[in-house]
Parts: C-alpha cells; sequence; structure tokens
C-alpha cells in the first residue's frame, strides 16, 4: 500500500521565528507581497526637484546630505540585507530595523537622538469584496530626509507626490518634518474614506435584514465584526502615537508643524468614535435579525392558526356527518348535502371577516 505525500503548507513568518535570536536581530515577519524590493527617491528645495524611480543605495547616499529634503521610499521589506544596507547608511538602531521588517507591529512612536521611527497601519477598502486591506507603514524623520518603508507598490501617498511635483502648497518650501507629518495625514484621510464605504455597505445590510432577513447576512455581520474589531486595534493606538510626537520635544519638529499634528490628533479621535458607532450599530444588528426572525416566524404562525381556527368547525361539521351511524335522519333528506354545504361556507366566510374586523390579517 503507497502512503500518500503529505501536502506541504507555505506560510507566513510569524514572530515565533525570531525565538533564540539576539535583540536587534532583523527578520522579516510577514507575507511577502511583492517580488523585488523597489526604492524611490525624490530630493526637492523650494527651486529643485529630482526624482528617481528606481534608485539603488548610491543614490541614496549622494542625496541624503544635500540642501533640501530627501523622501526615500521602499517598496517591499522582505529583503532584509538591503533594509539593514539602507538602515547603516542613516544610522538606525538595530531595533529600528528589526521592527521595519516586522509587519505585525502595532502602531508606535519611538524617539532617537538622530530620527523619530513611526510604525503606522495603511487601510484601503476593497470594493469588490467589502472587506479591508492593512498594510503596514514604518515613516522615519530624521534631519533633512524622511525614509518610509512599505510592504508593497501601491500607497495613499500618491497626493503628497502630486504637491511636491507640482510645487503648489507648502511641503516644497517646509521642512522634513512636513513631509513626515503629509504622509500620516495621508494614511488617516485614508482611513476616513474606507469608513465611509463600510458605513454604506453596513446600512444595507442593516436594511435587507429588516426586510428578509437571511442567515447570509448573519454571517456578513460577524465578518464585518471581525474586521472592523481589526481596524480598531490599528487606530487606537495611532491616537496615542500623534500625542506623543506632539508632546516630544525635538528640534526636528518645528513648532509649526506641531499645529498640524494636533489637527492630526483630532481627526484620529474622530476616526476612533466612527468606529465605535459601527460596532454599536453592527451589535444592534444582531439582535434585529433575531426580532426580524422572530416576528416573520410570529406571521407565518398567526396566519396557520388563523386558517386553522376557520377549518375546526368545518371539520368538526364533516366529521359528525362522517359518522357511519344508520338513525342520522339528515342522511336522508334530499337537500342535506348543500345545506351543509351552506352552512360551512357561512361559517367560513363569517369567521374570515370577524379576524378581518379585528385586523388579525
Amino acid at each position: 500500500m503507497k502512503r500518500k505525500k503529505r501536502k506541504t503548507i507555505r506560510r507566513a513568518a510569524g514572530p515565533g521565528d525570531k525565538t533564540g535570536l539576539p535583540p536587534g536581530t532583523p527578520v522579516f515577519v510577514g507575507e511577502r507581497k511583492q517580488d523585488k524590493t523597489r526604492i524611490e527617491v525624490m530630493d526637492y528645495t523650494p527651486d529643485h526637484l529630482d526624482e528617481i524611480r528606481d534608485a539603488g543605495l548610491d543614490d541614496c547616499a549622494r542625496l541624503k546630505d544635500g540642501p533640501g529634503v530627501t523622501w526615500i521610499n521602499v517598496n517591499g521589506i522582505h529583503d532584509v540585507k538591503q533594509i539593514e544596507a539602507l538602515g547603516s547608511l542613516f544610522g538606525l538602531h538595530p531595533l529600528t530595523m528589526e521592527d521595519i521588517v516586522n509587519t505585525t507591529q502595532r502602531p508606535k512612536a519611538e524617539m532617537f537622538d538622530q530620527y523619530i521611527f513611526m510604525v503606522l497601519k495603511m487601510i484601503t477598502y476593497n470594493e469588490g469584496q467589502n472587506d479591508i486591506d492593512i498594510e503596514n507603514v514604518s515613516l522615519i524623520l530624521g534631519d533633512g530626509y524622511v525614509l518610509s518603508f512599505q510592504e508593497r507598490e501601491g500607497d495613499v501617498f500618491e497626493a503628497a507626490r502630486r504637491r511636491i511635483r507640482s510645487g503648489k502648497g507648502h511641503v516644497r518650501g517646509a521642512r522634513a518634518d512636513y513631509l513626515a507629518y503629509a504622509l500620516m495625514d495621508g494614511v488617516v484621510d485614508a482611513y476616513f474614506v474606507a469608513l465611509e464605504k463600510i458605513g454604506e455597505y453596513i446600512e444595507g445590510i442593516d436594511d435587507q435584514i429588516v426586510l428578509a432577513p437571511e442567515t447570509s447576512h448573519m454571517q456578513e455581520v460577524h465578518r464585518l465584526k471581525r474586521e472592523i474589531l481589526f481596524l480598531r486595534k490599528s487606530i487606537w493606538p495611532l491616537r496615542e502615537e500623534i500625542a506623543s510626537i506632539v508632546k516630544f520635544e525635538s528640534p526636528l519638529i518645528n513648532s509649526s508643524t506641531r499645529i498640524y499634528l494636533r489637527d492630526l490628533h483630532d481627526h484620529t479621535i474622530q476616526i476612533i468614535d466612527l468606529v465605535e458607532t459601527f460596532r454599536d450599530i453592527l451589535a444592534g444588528m444582531h439582535d434585529t435579525f433575531l426580532s426580524s426572525v422572530s416576528n416573520r416566524m410570529n406571521e407565518v404562525m398567526k396566519v396557520l392558526t388563523i386558517i386553522a381556527t376557520i377549518f375546526i368547525p368545518l371539520t368538526f361539521i364533516a366529521g359528525v356527518y362522517g359518522m357511519n351511524f344508520e338513525n342520522m335522519p339528515e342522511l336522508k333528506w334530499p337537500w342535506g348535502y348543500y345545506m351543509i354545504w351552506g352552512i360551512m361556507a357561512v361559517i367560513g366566510i363569517g369567521m374570515f371577516l370577524f379576524f378581518k374586523r379585528k385586523h388579525w390579517l
């Protein structure tokens, strides 16, 4: 008898894969979402812009000490060696590089002497599946530069890129701290867009539950609960993160930028309120579903009860004259059959009109 070959299951690396390694050892944790790591660089001053779509470490080294602001965006953090090389170029702490390649990090902010390290969760709404894609984003704000690390290409930073290219707005004439704020603001604005679409979808499900509840609706409500719970875990720490950045006294953050960061903190509070509102709505939808199903069952039972009530006296009459006794005078009447039908019709119609008058039908 031949043995069946075991099916090999490929899984994403988890935090347990780092067990036994010394602190500060970069190990990629998460799902690899693109084949090759790509680096994009935008170096700008108020009068100049140098943009490199597929840059190398030499380009980063050449531009990092320039007179303007350098934005280095890394798409794909699975290449640990390249992340280490870039981190060594900018003097990043080993623990920072370890956190960059760990996609399970919660949003946080860590202050170092030479830079500020921030972790955010970038979300996008998937129209086809009505769910949320969450991606880990790391930002590093240094003196004259900003580093951003993403799991894959495609982000919410395109508005910031357009402002840099066009030279419009405040970003080209500001320091690197304003660029970091603009990137964080893009992430937070994406939360509003996603939550608005989620809210519309939840309202649609709620209306369907009230009109015609089905088992699939309850399954969808449970799925949405998990989505909102995961979204809540990604947003709540963001409020603390931005608040700590605002309070932290650092020469890397200008006083004028703190005003924008405080406004961003207010936006996170609004987002948290929306998430909590959706949680309450979804919790209520469970009760609404049960109530709708119960009301629907009660309507069915009411109709069946009325039909049974109407037929009870008719069944009694039919049962009486269905008995096989010989001494039943009505059986000999010429019009007995039609009389019984008339009595049964009068009883049935009379009870129907009575129920109708009582608004039971």
